[in-house]
């Protein structure tokens, strides 16, 4: 099984970092930190920022706080300085489209139980 998950690193990029991703991070990278996800971030003495995903590269799994410390909208990352959190606020989801979990509105075909409808009457030809 080591060959093949090293064929897959090797060959595909949505299967974690790549060999070369790898090299790199072992080479110039510092573990700035882990968010909740276990998705790894990192820094260069260049200041280049990236992630190494904790399983599926899916940009969507970065959460707010990481995603403005990537894109240099803060220079400390979550981990020196968290974020102010509002109450109402939610924690992050990831995008879930295309996903059994996805958003479906009441009345769609896809709910397991569409809920009935009274305000629509089926046309029928006499």
């Amino acid at each position: 099984m080591g060959i093949l998950n090293t064929l897959l690193r090797a060959a595909t990029w949505w299967n974690g970092s790549t060999l070369n991703t790898q090299f790199y991070t072992w080479r110039k990278g510092k573990k700035v930190g882990e968010d909740a996800e276990g998705n790894a971030y990192y820094q260069s003495d260049a200041g280049k920022r990236w992630v190494i995903f904790n399983g599926l590269s899916e940009a969507s799994r970065v959460s707010p706080e990481w995603h403005g410390w990537l894109h240099h909208t803060w220079d400390e990352p979550p981990t020196e300085k968290p974020l102010a959190k509002k109450a109402w606020e939610k924690p992050h989801v990831e995008n879930l489209t295309g996903t059994a979990a996805a958003y479906a509105p009441s009345g769609s075909i896809r709910k397991a139980e569409p809920v009935a409808r009274s305000d629509y009457e089926a046309w029928s030809p006499e």
